[in-house]
């Protein structure tokens, strides 16, 4: 990779009905992190984000709220805007689907796929869910609700334009198979293959009549229809880039995007309709489509009607920017489901930030200040040679491990890498006792070698911190008397551990990050129902149920032999049907560490297993293995989540090991 080319990073637009809540938050902070991190190694970054503007929530809401749709949206998009600056977002440019240079894009590409005969009218029935504006078949309905929001939905049957999305079904698939990076995670490019190679792919509806729907881009072609809300935002990721970088080189020359960051919930709009949309107009394909997991609250589904919508404006005020966006990425790996409580922001900030960073960088400091008159000294002879080395190494190849973590979008290892040389430096205070040292006069060389170190660590961890921290990381280095700025890209040789230091004149100041007081129970809790009574947009997963007694469907495990065992006989024995299966997927169970929830292949028929190995296996480290289950075992729910089948593992108390195979054997293999 050059450092020196372009870097496309997108977050999804979001619907400007929504209330900002830590979704949200989280994507676009994570985008961030991207491109400030990148733009530091000199590369051309552009940052998109914005608003999805259209549709008929956005008509049916201005029309209950008594104004024109155009003066609706103006009314809510501040708070979108306002939101990005308070969370200290960098993005290049925020589209609108109501821009009309926008428009004129989208128009333009539906005249194209028109031309080309891939867009056709037919009549179409189906039931049909005005909140997520989407049609669904028979066999999706269950009791007249909507699969994804759970609300009524009516039968319509209407003519419609098509595109033939379906034809791209084989391409595509081979593109994913071909591109290992293309879908991300692993788990969720198992998720769309699966999909692709177990279904037919169906044309895609991308119309409404203005007879039911006005407030939109009109087709073109048609100006009874205008555009299906999808096929008008996904658009945006490339129709930006010819209007919004003004004053820069021609925007397209930063296609394709080199990252999506969606949630899982839009994966399939963004890896299957973007995607066919994209080949259709002969167009490169993104390089990568980053699926990231879900937020729940204490363990529960967010909603307006549990009065549990974290509300990033409340976590700011309440914690500071840099707090709030260090937990986002610190609590859980990226690409999983992560929960949050205001006990763990609180343990976080106070272990991680205030008694980690912040304390290292006061203890410096006051040091320095009251032993070498406010300037950071030379380095003399070593005081502990094992951890000054270790320390050093760990230094040295920090730059290269963070790069790494970069690229994977593995944002908590890197935090971690950060954490794990703060801890070296604390332990390297500890032991070396420079406050003892200070009353010797004989011992001040190895006084200023201590604090030359620990001055040389905090200068690389706010280098290091910048992405993440931008404020803190600016503030780390005012104290330490250095000033670098971060709008411009690095020098080379800045993550150097040898680079000049000693002389420099501290400027010391305030708590970096006060140590944060719990509240006492029956406090006013720190997400508040929001005011506006809209509904969230991306719904986490479903809240857990009450535990259940322990269901057989969750893990064998090898009991320990305190007697002789009772006997089964033989036909007993053969009614357990035990067959091979492969792992397509695995998540964690929201609120819980033991239990992870498994996609698996039996060959003809995929089932969801709960298996209680959470603690032994990662997720991604499951996947691909060859398990054996018991395959007959009557269904049972763990955590409200259905388990259809058991997985068998060793183990007493704790699971020591899965049962696999030595060689490889077929999914769906009787196990005898």
């Amino acid at each position: 990779m050059n450092t020196h080319d372009p870097f496309y990073i997108t977050t999804p637009i979001y619907y400007v009905n929504d209330v900002p809540h830590i979704g949200h938050a989280y994507t676009t902070v994570a985008a961030d992190v991207l491109a400030r991190y990148w733009r530091l190694r000199g590369r051309d970054v552009f940052f998109l984000t914005g608003l999805d503007e259209h549709g008929q929530k956005v008509q049916q809401a201005a029309a209950k709220a008594g104004v024109d749709p155009q003066a609706h949206c103006d009314r809510l998009a501040p708070q979108f805007t306002d939101l990005w600056q308070r969370l200290n977002i960098s993005h290049s440019a925020f589209i609108r689907t109501t821009n009309k240079p926008h428009q004129a894009v989208v128009q333009r590409y539906l005249q194209q796929l028109y031309d080309k005969q891939l867009i056709y009218k037919a009549e179409y029935t189906g039931w049909y869910c005005t909140y997520d504006e989407r049609f669904w078949t028979e066999k999706d309905v269950v009791g007249g609700l909507c699969p994804d929001c759970k609300r009524p939905i009516e039968q319509l049957s209407e003519h419609n334009y098509f595109f033939k999305m379906g034809q791209y079904q084989e391409r595509l698939q081979r593109h994913i198979l071909d591109h290992p990076d293309f879908i991300r995670p692993e788990s969720r490019r198992n998720e769309v293959l699966g999909f692709l190679q177990t279904q037919k792919l169906g044309d895609l509806s991308i119309s409404r009549p203005t007879s039911r729907l006005s407030w939109g881009i009109e087709l073109p072609f048609d100006q009874n229809y205008v555009t299906y809300v999808w096929f008008d935002a996904l658009v945006n990721y490339i129709s930006a880039l010819e209007y919004l970088p003004q004053g820069r080189p021609a925007g397209l020359r930063y296609w394709p995007a080199d990252v999506h960051l969606v949630g899982k919930d839009i994966l399939t709009t963004h890896a299957v309709y973007w995607s066919t949309m994209l080949m259709a107009l002969e167009q490169p394909l993104p390089k990568t489509i980053f699926a990231h997991g879900w937020w729940t609250v204490d363990g529960e589904k967010m909603s307006k009607s549990r009065g549990n919508v974290v509300d990033p404006n409340k976590m700011v005020d309440q914690f500071g920017t840099d707090a709030f966006r260090y937990f986002l990425l610190r609590e859980v790996p990226f690409g999983q489901d992560g929960d949050f409580s205001h006990s763990a922001l609180i343990t976080t900030v106070n272990a991680k930030l205030a008694n980690g960073i912040g304390n290292l960088l006061s203890r410096t400091l006051t040091m320095i200040e009251r032993s070498c008159a406010g300037v950071i000294p030379e380095r003399g002879p070593a005081v502990l040679p094992e951890l000054e080395q270790r320390i050093e190494a760990l230094a040295q190849h920090l730059p290269g491990s963070i790069e790494a973590g970069f690229n994977a979008l593995q944002f908590r290892d890197v935090l971690l890498m950060i954490e794990e040389l703060n801890g070296y430096c604390d332990e390297y205070i500890d032991k070396s006792a420079p406050w003892k040292l200070a009353k010797q006069p004989e011992a001040q060389t190895q006084l200023h070698t201590v604090l030359n170190i620990s001055a040389r660590a905090l200068r690389l961890l706010a280098l290091m911190l910048y992405p993440f921290m931008p404020s803190a990381a600016a503030e780390m280095l005012r104290q330490l008397g250095l000033s670098i700025d971060f709008s411009r890209p690095l020098a080379a040789d800045a993550g150097r551990w040898d680079a000049p230091l000693a002389g420099r004149t501290i400027q010391k100041g305030a708590a970096l990050f006060p140590r944060i007081e719990s509240k006492p129970q029956g406090a006013k809790p720190v997400s508040d129902t929001p005011a506006s009574p809209q509904p969230v947009a991306a719904a986490p997963t479903a809240a857990p149920a009450a535990p259940q007694s322990p269901a057989p469907a969750a893990v064998a495990a090898a009991a320990p032999v305190t007697s002789q065992p009772a006997q089964i006989t033989i036909d007993e024995f053969m009614k357990i049907q035990l067959k091979a299966a492969k792992v397509l997927a695995a998540e964690r169970m929201p609120k819980s560490e033991k239990l992870l929830k498994l996609q698996v292949s039996l060959g003809a028929e995929q089932r969801q297993i709960v298996a209680g190995i959470g603690k032994k296996y990662e997720p991604d480290a499951l996947i691909g293995k060859t398990i054996v289950i018991v395959a007959n075992l009557k269904p049972a729910k763990l955590m409200g989540i259905e388990s259809q089948g058991m997985v068998l593992a060793a183990g007493d108390s704790e699971v020591r090991g899965l049962a696999t195979f030595v060689e490889d054997v077929e999914p769906g293999t009787k196990v005898k």
